[in-house]
C-alpha cells in the first residue's frame, strides 16, 4: 500500500532584480540608472558650457571670433572632448531606452496607468526628446561644424583668414526656419534638463522626501538659466538685436 508523498514543491527563487542570465549593470536597473545619471552630468556640463561660449556672440564679432580660435588651437583637447561627448551621448540614449524597456516589462499595466497620472510631462517623454536632441545635435554639427547643409560658410573668413563663425552665427538664425528649429530644440531640451537633473540626485541617493523638492526647483532653475541662454541667440538674431 503507497502512501501520499508529502515532498513540497520547490518554492520559487527569490527576485533579485537582476535576470538570472546575467549581463551585469547592463541588466540591472539600479545599473543602468547610474550609467544615465553620469553620462547624464557629463552632458549636462557641455551644455552649460557649450552656452557660456555661445554667449559671447553678444560681445561681437573679434571676442566672438577670438573663442573660435581659441578652441580651435588645442585640436587634441577638442578631439577628445568631442569623443567624451559623443561617447557619453551615445551611452545616454542606449541606458535611458533600456532602463525604459526593463522598467515597461517588470510594471503591472495598472500600474503604469496609475504613474503616468502623476509623472511629469519631461518624465514622460524622456526617450522621445533624447532621440530628437540627438538628432537635432547631428543637424547642429553639420550645419556650423562641418559646413555641409551651408556649404557657403566655407567661404566666411575672417581678417586673419580663419573660420568666421560670428558671421555664419549671423548668417545661421537670420533665416527663421533655422531660428525657430533652434528655439523648438532647446524648448525640448527643457523638458529633458527639467526632470533628467533632479533625477540625477535621486540616483545618488541625495535626495529625501524633504529634499526632493529643493532639487526640482534646483532642476527648474537650472532650465530656465540654459534654455533661456540658448534660446535668446536666435531670437535676438531674428529680431535684429545682434547683426
Amino acid at each position: 500500500m503507497t502512501t501520499a508523498s508529502t515532498t513540497m514543491p520547490p518554492r520559487p527563487p527569490i527576485n533579485t532584480g537582476v535576470p538570472a542570465t546575467g549581463g551585469g549593470i547592463w541588466s540591472s536597473t539600479l545599473g543602468l540608472k547610474l550609467i544615465v545619471a553620469a553620462t547624464g552630468v557629463v552632458l549636462l556640463l557641455f551644455v552649460i558650457g557649450h552656452m557660456a561660449g555661445n554667449l559671447q556672440v553678444f560681445l561681437g564679432r573679434e571676442v566672438f571670433n577670438a573663442y573660435g580660435e581659441k578652441l580651435r588651437a588645442f585640436p587634441a583637447l577638442l578631439w577628445v572632448a568631442r569623443i567624451i561627448i559623443a561617447f557619453a551621448a551615445i551611452v545616454h540614449v542606449i541606458a535611458t531606452i533600456r532602463l525604459t524597456l526593463l522598467n515597461n516589462a517588470a510594471r503591472p499595466v495598472a500600474y503604469a496607468k496609475k504613474a503616468s497620472v502623476k509623472a511629469t510631462l519631461g518624465s514622460r517623454t524622456m526617450v522621445l526628446s533624447g532621440l530628437m536632441l540627438l538628432a537635432f545635435a547631428v543637424y547642429h554639427l553639420a550645419h556650423f561644424t562641418w559646413r555641409i547643409t551651408n556649404p557657403q560658410y566655407q567661404t566666411m573668413l575672417d581678417v586673419h583668414k580663419n573660420p568666421d563663425i560670428y558671421a555664419m552665427v549671423i548668417a545661421g538664425f537670420t533665416n527663421p526656419l533655422i531660428a525657430i528649429s533652434y528655439v523648438v530644440a532647446m524648448v525640448l531640451l527643457g523638458f529633458h534638463l527639467s526632470h533628467g537633473i533632479s533625477s540625477i540626485f535621486q540616483t545618488a541617493g541625495l535626495a529625501t522626501t524633504h529634499s526632493l523638492p529643493k532639487y526640482e526647483r534646483a532642476a527648474l532653475v537650472i532650465t530656465v538659466i540654459v534654455v533661456g541662454g540658448y534660446v535668446s541667440i536666435p531670437l535676438s538674431i531674428l529680431l535684429g538685436v545682434v547683426r
